[in-house]
């Protein structure tokens, strides 16, 4: 069984250093509360998660120029923690200790910063696949996160909760469904459903980025006149989506909503220069977009 480790914060400042192997956690200050990221690890994913159908040439030539190797490649997990002084909001769950080995780590890194579960006040999901929704519940199979709200957008959660969801994915991925199902009803009423454009936590209101998942949800954080996007995995890695968005995302279950989704955002966010949140974004995942040639580059918060 996985045993999760433990490890000492690196410090303060906008992008802490790497603990035993963990991402970096990145801060900024917004508004008048503070918007952090939390490590729950990472992803192992195989090349033909990652690949798919693309056109590999080139793809590969993509992930060479930022230093990767097609195979298996690793990828962060950044959970997005905003405080406000009377709120510590939580931007998805985490894995858990059920997923992968290398991941589910986000006690640890709660530990790290004087934190503990009982202490986050809302949990907010972006959407409900393994890395944002199994760490929920704990190694009893209770809710981890005892004092918090929980809320979820109403289409996402329907779209696990339908019996129909586990037959129409391929088989590899059919655990997704029967590990959300499974979830999700532990939460039961403890789970609040909402919608795109509804407010779900003071100052932090959802809003629909489609494609990922069918009811994906991004949420946009704002104070004193800042504000901060988590996109969740509408962006879903720091290569291929920036470097050609137009190509469909093999991890995405509707990949032309998800391509639509993608170029929109990151047009979006190149434009306002707002920052974003990013799941599986490199530098802890808090940062800025550009566009860069044909397509983006991300910088991260520093």
């Amino acid at each position: 069984m996985f045993t999760r480790r433990s490890f000492l914060h690196a410090g303060s400042g906008t992008v802490a250093g790497m603990l035993l192997g963990l991402p970096a956690i990145a801060e900024r200050a917004l508004g008048t509360g503070r918007l952090r990221t939390v490590s729950d690890g990472h992803l192992v994913l195989p090349e033909s998660f990652v690949l798919g159908d693309l056109p590999e040439e080139e793809a590969r030539a993509i992930l060479a120029a930022r230093g990767l190797q097609a195979g298996s490649l690793e990828t962060p997990c950044n959970l997005a923690l905003w405080e406000d002084g009377t709120r510590r909001v939580l931007f998805d769950a985490g894995s858990g200790g059920s997923f992968m080995p290398s991941a589910g780590r986000l006690a640890d890194s709660l530990a790290a910063l004087d934190l503990a579960p009982g202490d986050i006040t809302h949990v907010i999901f972006t959407h409900g696949h393994p890395d944002h929704l199994w760490g929920v519940l704990d190694d009893f199979d209770e809710p981890l996160f005892v004092n918090a709200r929980h809320v979820m957008g109403a289409e996402e959660a329907a779209y696990w909760r339908d019996p129909a969801t586990l037959d129409a994915l391929d088989p590899a991925r059919q655990s997704f469904a029967a590990g959300a199902s499974r979830r999700l009803e532990v939460l039961g009423a403890g789970l609040d459903l909402a919608g795109d454009g509804d407010e779900v936590a003071p100052g932090i209101t959802f809003t629909a980025l489609n494609g990922h998942t069918p009811g994906h949800m991004g949420a946009r954080v704002a104070s004193g006149g800042e504000s901060a996007l988590i996109v969740g995995d509408a962006i879903g890695n720091g290569h291929l989506a920036l470097a050609r968005p137009d190509w469909p995302n093999p991890a995405d279950h509707e990949p032309d909503v998800g391509i639509e989704t993608r170029m929109a955002l990151l047009a979006t966010l190149a434009e306002s220069g707002e920052t974003m949140v990013g799941f599986h974004l490199p530098g802890g995942g808090i940062g800025t977009i550009a566009a860069d040639g044909d397509g983006y580059a991300f910088t991260p918060a520093g």
